[in-house]
């Protein structure tokens, strides 16, 4: 089981996303996703999302609020609890990333690109202004097979 972080750093109705291109053996390879990260040894959530999001980006976060967590199970890759924040308030100028390519995206064109199913049910929570969520993916390879979002079935 891993623990992660994953920002959506949003600017004039746009997502800093990253388009994950240049690792190997990623299993987000070809995906757009938001900025983050492991956790390191000892670190909170909010310290490792704001050393991830330094280290990828370049920028720093001023403010944040922590929106939900989301449990990804599936039956190729570890278990994965990845905390999810958002940000509108950060400062700093956007760097290169070893990860991929970094690009400002327009939230309602998020949609249309390649991304996990899933991460459409926490875009959508996070424009909604949703209370701190529990959601639970279940993935059979790249396909979502179930999704419980506060323990109920969606």
């Amino acid at each position: 089981m891993r623990n992660t972080t994953l920002c959506h750093i949003e600017k004039d109705g746009k997502y800093l996303m990253l388009h994950r291109v240049k690792k190997q053996n990623d299993l987000n390879h070809d995906k757009w996703v938001g900025i983050g990260g492991k956790f390191e040894d000892k670190e909170s959530p909010e310290e490792c999302v704001l050393r991830e999001v330094k280290e990828e980006t370049g920028l720093s976060l001023n403010s944040h609020s922590y929106c939900g967590i989301v449990t990804f199970v599936s039956d190729i890759w570890e278990t994965e609890y990845m905390h999810i924040f958002h940000s509108d308030d950060f400062s700093g100028t956007v760097k290169e990333c070893d990860e991929g390519n970094l690009e400002w995206v327009e939230i309602k064109k998020l949609y249309d690109l390649p991304i996990w199913e899933g991460d459409k049910i926490f875009f959508k929570l996070i424009e909604e202004k949703a209370p701190f969520f529990s959601l639970k993916l279940e993935y059979q390879g790249d396909t979502l097979i179930n999704a419980v979002l506060n323990g109920e079935k969606i």
